[in-house]
């Protein structure tokens, strides 16, 4: 039996840079495209940063209980092609600020649910893959830490590793091929994939039967 440098059956294990994974968008098309002037870095299409003004602004502050505003969950990515490679599966952010060709925060308003991805590799091959669903919380709202997301996040979904994180892949391409937006899915549901991934367990398909009952829910509660 032979191991690659990686100490895996796996030689020299690298998945993404440029993942095959972003294709079907549906809603979210417009997230995550790949520009050749930005040194691979994903860029969104409809909010490009055409001043380099913007570029050099400090990263935006937290905002205060109070204030009238709503806080704002920010997420920083960071591509760095063949070392880190962070992007979103989906989300739609209310605002973004890119500080960098190979830097860029978005935010986030409360309750919204993004997938954040992030993906780091060294000379001896892969050293870590996540993928993580989180929902941005409001004022005095509960909320964990997370690596790169100010303040933090609501987790909904977590896993580490490229197979899993290609499982989860496979299963949000499912939802969009029904023509759900994965932004809106019901949070339970993503609690439902974790519990049963975690388990070993196979996950329930998420309908759009189940969909439109869920909207109804949410309407209902606000």
């Amino acid at each position: 039996m032979t191991f690659g440098r990686s100490g895996t059956l796996f030689p020299d294990y690298r998945e993404p840079g440029a993942c095959a994974t972003r294709r079907k968008r549906g809603a979210c098309e417009a997230l995550n495209n790949a520009n050749k002037e930005s040194f691979r870095f994903l860029l969104t299409q409809p909010r490009l940063c055409k001043s380099a003004a913007r570029a050099s602004l400090p990263p935006p502050e937290p905002v205060e209980a109070g204030s009238g505003d709503p806080p704002l969950t920010h997420v920083t990515l960071v591509w760095r092609g063949g070392v880190q490679e962070d992007w979103l599966r989906f989300g739609k952010p209310v605002a973004e600020r890119i500080l960098d060709r190979r830097t860029r925060i978005e935010s986030y308003a409360p309750g919204q649910v993004f997938a954040l991805v992030r993906w780091a590799s060294n000379d001896y091959g892969t050293v870590g893959s996540t993928l993580t669903i989180a929902q941005a919380a409001g004022f005095g709202e509960p909320f964990t830490t997370l690596p790169q997301v100010d303040p933090g996040a609501q987790i909904l979904l977590s896993v580490r590793s490229w197979p899993k994180v290609r499982q989860v892949f496979a299963l949000i391409d499912a939802i969009e091929d029904v023509g759900i937006d994965p932004c809106d899915v019901a949070p339970d549901h993503w609690h439902h994939v974790h519990n049963r991934l975690a388990g070993g367990m196979q996950v329930r398909s998420y309908s759009p039967a189940r969909h439109r009952d869920w909207l109804r829910r949410r309407k209902l509660q606000s």
